[in-house]
């Protein structure tokens, strides 16, 4: 790993390298991680470490245990599609109801956060595109009246929740798959159009689903 530069909070640092490491699959499932070395490795105290641990638990990358090194996350197959059924029925409904109250500066916002999830691809960041992908789904969610349904979809698309899609490692080569999924999810709301909207969403969750599903046919 990198030396940590003082440009930005220490504890940022190493939170955006381990969560990189994370995601490209440099740091592996059920990983210990002894603060000590990573400490050294990073050129940091454990003060800062453990922030950046802490936030790295609060997101379901890494598991904290009692008295061992905290350990990088893994999830069960059957687990994360229960998850992804969940957040596919809130994704569609979501979207069939805010459709009617879209208006030209959110397509804008819409339009700015794909424009900004290419750049990431072209720049080999999925992390950054991990967080517009995030960012997008919420964006469709917020324009919803419902304060409850927005936080139950800001929770699935948050923590463990959209962990396991990190820690399957399937972004890197599925992001630009997403990223024109999202752009077909924008022509279709820009048209005001409730069922190629819907269409369109089913099918980006499917894929979701299907290009998650391709870890485990590596795997095996």
């Amino acid at each position: 790993m990198k030396k940590i530069k003082q440009s930005e909070t220490l504890a940022d640092q190493a939170y955006k390298m381990l969560k990189q490491a994370i995601t490209n699959g440099k740091l592996k499932d059920k990983e210990q991680l002894p603060e000590e070395k990573l400490a050294k490795n990073l050129g940091i105290s454990r003060t800062p470490l453990r922030d950046a641990l802490g936030r790295l638990a609060a997101e379901g990358l890494i598991i904290h245990q009692t008295g061992r090194p905290a350990v990088v996350a893994s999830f069960t197959k059957e687990n994360s599609l229960e998850y992804m059924e969940l957040r596919s029925l809130l994704e569609v409904y979501n979207i069939e109801k805010i459709i009617s109250k879209v208006d030209t500066p959110f397509i804008n916002l819409l339009k700015n956060n794909a424009a900004e999830q290419l750049d990431a691809i072209e720049r080999d960041n999925y992390n950054d595109f991990i967080e517009l992908d995030r960012e997008f789904h919420l964006l469709l969610a917020s324009r919803n009246n419902n304060s409850e349904l927005r936080k139950i979809i800001h929770r699935m698309n948050t923590g463990i929740n959209r962990a396991f899609l990190i820690l399957s490692k399937t972004v890197p080569k599925s992001a630009k798959e997403a990223y024109y999924e999202h752009l077909d999810i924008i022509e279709a709301i820009e048209k005001q159009d409730v069922v190629l909207a819907r269409s369109k969403m089913i099918v980006h969750m499917n894929n979701v689903e299907k290009r998650f599903l391709s870890y485990y046919a590596e795997e095996s």
